[in-house]
């Protein structure tokens, strides 16, 4: 059975998300259209090229977390250097790695552009801070008169990863033929791009037009929600830069919380993460299985008692309510 499927994001946790696909596929799932923020726009993209669940475990034991968190020499001096590079760079760390790692896996499978996808299988959400917008990758890169089919899905991934002060934001100018330069003075011409965390960390609206009519054609949408033990527990601020993460980490969860716990747990796995930071990328190989274990026994507990006809009557029972409000 065809089903659309849309990933929170949440840094180095998303090996969770890899094993609940896992749990998806082995309960005959395949997937039609997939979307993703931050580390779930990671999965979405590799999924749309085509990796299979088992391909995807691979990838994330393999993947070399610490090597992103790359700064030059002149930046590397205890205190000084981070504090000049955030000054001049906006960031931590670049970015630029992570890219590259996306960009080479994605080659692999023939994927370098949105132009090698299916139109509509693959969304991304990243955050315009400059213009206060909520970005839908690649169709909103139309707007800076930016051709979506020459878009490089590595790059949408970036901003989607873009961890405000954590790593560098994506920045990109109009096109000359854009409205938006041709109306603005040379210093405003330009984007600053960050993670979709910022405005939606778990869109799990984006598809529900697949599922508008109810019927037994109907595509059915099912939401990849990480969870972590210390969720309730509020934030410990000691100083600028857990204040930062404690911004951030309200903004990433905020605005989608209250819509999926009133209205969606029927159609949401929620996935324990074990306690694990979103930004701890000096992750050992036995938490990086441990992730994908949980992810795996949450997907496995989801799937096992999925019923498509509940799916149905809560998918209409809900869109009903909205319409008459």
């Amino acid at each position: 059975m065809k089903i659309n499927a849309v990933f929170e994001g949440g840094g180095v946790k998303g090996i969770s998300l890899s094993g609940a696909v896992q749990a998806a596929e082995n309960y005959g799932f395949s997937f039609h259209r997939v979307a993703g923020t931050s580390s779930g726009a990671v999965v979405a993209a590799l999924i749309a090229a085509g990796y299979s669940a088992e391909e995807m475990r691979h990838l994330m034991m393999e993947m070399p977390f610490s090597s992103f968190l790359h700064r030059a020499p002149i930046f590397q001096v205890k205190w000084i250097g981070p504090a000049m590079r955030m000054l001049l760079k906006k960031g931590l760390y670049s970015g630029e790695r992570l890219e590259y790692w996306i960009h080479q896996r994605l080659l692999e499978k023939g994927v370098r552009s949105f132009g090698d996808v299916k139109p509509g299988r693959l969304r991304i959400i990243a955050s315009d801070i400059s213009n206060g917008r909520l970005l839908v990758l690649p169709d909103d890169i139309k707007q800076y008169g930016i051709d979506p089919n020459r878009f490089l899905v590595s790059r949408a991934v970036r901003m989607s990863t873009s961890i405000p002060y954590f790593f560098d934001p994506v920045i990109i100018r109009q096109s000359f033929q854009s409205a938006m330069r041709k109306s603005k003075p040379f210093n405003k011409q330009f984007s600053y791009i960050v993670d979709g965390g910022l405005l939606s960390n778990f869109p799990l609206w984006l598809f529900d037009e697949d599922a508008a009519g109810g019927g037994k054609n109907c595509i059915p949408t099912i939401g990849f929600q990480m969870v972590g033990k210390r969720e309730n527990q509020p934030h410990r601020i000691s100083g600028l830069l857990s204040m930062l993460q404690a911004i951030f980490g309200t903004m990433m969860s905020a605005h989608d919380q209250r819509y999926i716990e009133k209205r969606n747990q029927y159609r949401t796995i929620k996935i324990p993460t074990l306690g694990i930071g979103t930004t701890d990328f000096n992750l050992t190989l036995e938490q990086s299985m441990a992730l994908f274990a949980s992810g795996l026994e949450a997907g496995t507990e989801f799937f096992k008692s999925w019923d498509f006809g509940r799916y149905r009557e809560m998918f209409q029972a809900f869109h009903s309510l909205v319409h008459k409000i």
